[in-house]
């Protein structure tokens, strides 16, 4: 994959120069009010900070939604972020989900082209990878996989391009492992 490639250029010539980039999920509750995904997604634009991945939803309080972002930086400028993320009034609690055991996982839709002998091949990858098919429309197969970033990229390299119709991937959604928990 040519993404997956310059990012680890990228992070052999960061490595060569002392610098170690981290990719980061951070989770955090926040006030359900307007505005409050317009100023955290500015604080990172603000200072130049990618977010490589965005989740929100509603929690089970109605006056808190869950956020969770994917980024990648330094110690040091996580450690920035944490520390202006926890001074935004619409921040309850905050918790970096890549600083213990924890789960994550993303969703993919995928339609492909599928016809002739492609149709069993790709039956056939979506079973492998333990995906579901959850439409078929003439020509297209609608697919379904859920799983960590890695193994969506794996199955995306599976299927050729070519017959690549529409991708859409929900961004990552996470939780800590064992005691850890985000709450109030």
């Amino acid at each position: 994959n040519g993404i997956e490639a310059f990012r680890q250029r990228c992070q052999t010539a960061r490595t060569r120069i002392g610098i170690i980039i981290m990719r980061r999920i951070i989770s955090i509750l926040v006030e359900n009010e307007p505005g409050a995904l317009s100023r955290i997604a500015g604080l990172f634009s603000a200072r130049g900070y990618n977010i490589e991945s965005l989740t929100v939803a509603p929690t089970e309080d109605d006056s808190l939604s869950r956020m969770t972002i994917v980024t990648h930086g330094s110690e040091q400028i996580i450690e920035q972020i944490t520390k202006q993320l926890n001074k935004l009034i619409d921040v309850v609690r905050l918790l970096d989900l890549t600083e213990g055991r924890h789960i994550e996982r993303e969703l993919l839709l995928l339609k492909v082209i599928a016809t002739g002998p492609d149709r069993e091949e790709i039956k056939r990858l979506v079973d492998i990878f333990r995906g579901r098919i959850i439409d078929v429309d003439g020509e297209t197969y609608t697919i379904e996989l859920t799983g960590p970033g890695d193994k969506l990229n794996a199955f995306l390299d599976t299927i050729p391009s070519s017959g690549i119709v529409e991708v859409v991937r929900s961004g990552v959604s996470g939780i800590a492992r064992g005691e850890r928990a985000l709450k109030i």
